[in-house]
């Protein structure tokens, strides 16, 4: 027999309570700066998506911590969806044309 979620009292249990949450841990990218060559670790609140109609216009960007320069790399398919699945911003950029 299960153990039931709710006990004698009706209150329900902690099991219960927290049953299907999920751990959350920060998520971290690695990123490097073609500047300065330092190697960071960014938070996803750190770095910006951009997703363009050609791959020539997908991009992500950075501001360096070690040398401040802004940083710009292109973003593939599989870029694109880690960092839209790590809580990166994401601005989607439309055709004019």
């Amino acid at each position: 027999m299960s153990e039931s979620p709710v006990s004698g009292t009706g209150e329900m249990t902690v099991a219960a309570a927290f049953a299907g949450m999920k751990r959350v841990v920060p998520v971290v990218f690695k990123a490097g700066c073609p500047d300065c060559r330092g190697r960071f670790e960014l938070a996803a609140s750190a770095l910006r998506l951009a997703i363009g109609a050609s791959s020539r216009t997908t991009f992500y960007s950075f501001t360096c911590p070690g040398c401040g320069a802004a940083v710009r790399k292109p973003a593939g398919e599989r870029i694109v969806e880690l960092l839209t699945d790590g809580g990166v911003s994401t601005l989607r950029l439309h055709s004019t044309v």
